[in-house]
């Protein structure tokens, strides 16, 4: 028997709105709209679903969420520059300096980290 990692579901208030956010700020590609209401991103080799929810209640900071998304770069301040110069606002650390956070728009959390530092 064999299995795989298939995607990533996020639910969202409004996928077509949540869209821009990955799109423009984080740099994700459309795939497609399914349905006028499925926003199927990809990242790489990586996708996500967009998908109609109620998003879970946002934690107060990293370190109080039940999950998150950890995004890989290889030039923190470079990467960094560029999403704050994209309106991205970062909400702390996980308690390193070299380990940036921040939530989308519907407070799914996310950190911003360089593998190569840790």
């Amino acid at each position: 028997m064999e299995f795989k990692f298939g995607h990533i579901e996020l639910f969202v208030n409004d996928p077509l709105v949540s869209k821009d956010f990955y799109i423009s700020v984080l740099g994700f590609e459309l795939e497609t709209i399914q349905h006028e209401k499925f926003v199927w991103l990809r990242s790489g080799s990586y996708t996500i679903l967009l998908r109609p929810g109620k998003p879970p209640e946002s934690a107060p900071n990293y370190q109080s969420a039940r999950t998150a998304f950890v995004l890989y770069t290889n030039d923190l301040e470079e990467t960094g520059a560029l999403f704050l110069k994209k309106g991205l606002m970062f909400k702390g650390t996980d308690g390193s300096d070299r380990c940036l956070t921040f939530t989308d728009p519907d407070g799914n959390w996310f950190q911003l980290v360089n593998p190569g530092e840790h």
